[in-house]
């Protein structure tokens, strides 16, 4: 059943729920923005994606998306890829290296370079010595980006994690570079919210605290940084935080509320390792 647009949004003004979290609500809300008109909504989608990890369906997904006509949704595409290391999601990137645009399948070579594919260093030796048809400009917006680099703190951050000096991986989930990158990059990201993705793995209680706070930011970013944050801990006890979310007016805090509930119900659901009993001496 259909939730009442006023209901929605009396749920986002007050901050609460309109309905008990599912994992169908949550599917909907995701499989809804990746085939949404507005190619924004399908990037934010994408870049969601990271967050839930390759054992959930939606990421199957992901390579069908490299078929899309906006070129920024492609490029979230090959970052969720990589992240992914799955065999679909590699048959994926191998796919984006013959796409037409010299940023996505240069983007696909790197990612395939960082599984240590052989495809990925012989993609980039090709491009080293010249043997790729990737225009001069392209080149030089890769020169333009560099020089950012040096007076941009979230770029950096950005080349930072993607070099290794970041969040170790867990295994069988993605680290969510993608969703980072798509709010580190957005102009409107305040540096509340930066913050609030640097703390994600911050084990001091009083961090906790402060992100589930932030989920009630006037500041949209804030909000969204925050949902990434908290779903980065990997506690299942935090599903309820995330709930009042899914109804709130901003996309990208909505689709990243509802990849960090999957991705901490997956959690939950994961079976444990039996202990083993140590027989006493």
């Amino acid at each position: 059943m259909k939730t009442p647009a006023g209901l929605v949004l009396l749920a986002a003004l007050l901050g609460q729920p309109v309905w008990p979290a599912t994992e169908a609500d949550c599917s909907r809300i995701l499989n809804q923005a990746l085939a949404d008109k507005n190619p924004d909504t399908r990037k934010t989608a994408v870049e969601a994606l990271s967050l839930v990890g390759p054992r959930s369906p939606l990421a199957a997904r992901l390579p069908a998306m490299l078929q899309d006509k906006d070129v920024p949704v492609r490029l979230a595409v090959v970052s969720g890829l990589g992240e992914l290391k799955s065999k679909e999601a590699t048959e994926g990137l191998h796919r984006a290296l013959n796409d037409e645009v010299p940023e996505v399948s240069f983007a696909a070579a790197k990612a395939l370079w960082s599984l240590h594919d052989p495809a990925g260093e012989q993609a980039l030796q090709s491009i080293l010595q010249g043997e790729e048809k990737t225009s001069s400009s392209y080149f030089t917006k890769q020169k333009r980006d560099a020089l950012r680099m040096l007076h941009t703190p979230r770029t950096m951050f950005l080349f930072t994690l993607r070099t290794g000096v970041g969040f170790a991986p867990v295994p069988g989930l993605g680290e969510g570079v993608s969703s980072m990158q798509g709010l580190l990059t957005d102009p409107g990201v305040s540096g509340r919210a930066t913050a609030a993705l640097l703390l994600a793995k911050d084990n001091n209680p009083a961090t906790v605290t402060a992100l589930k706070s932030a989920l009630k930011d006037k500041d949209w970013s804030v909000r969204a940084a925050a949902a990434h944050a908290l779903a980065l801990r990997d506690d299942p006890a935090l599903k309820s935080v995330l709930e009042p979310l899914l109804a709130d007016s901003k996309e990208p805090v909505r689709l990243r509320a509802a990849a960090g509930y999957l991705r901490l119900l997956s959690i939950e659901r994961a079976p444990r390792k039996a202990t083993k009993n140590v027989p006493k001496k």
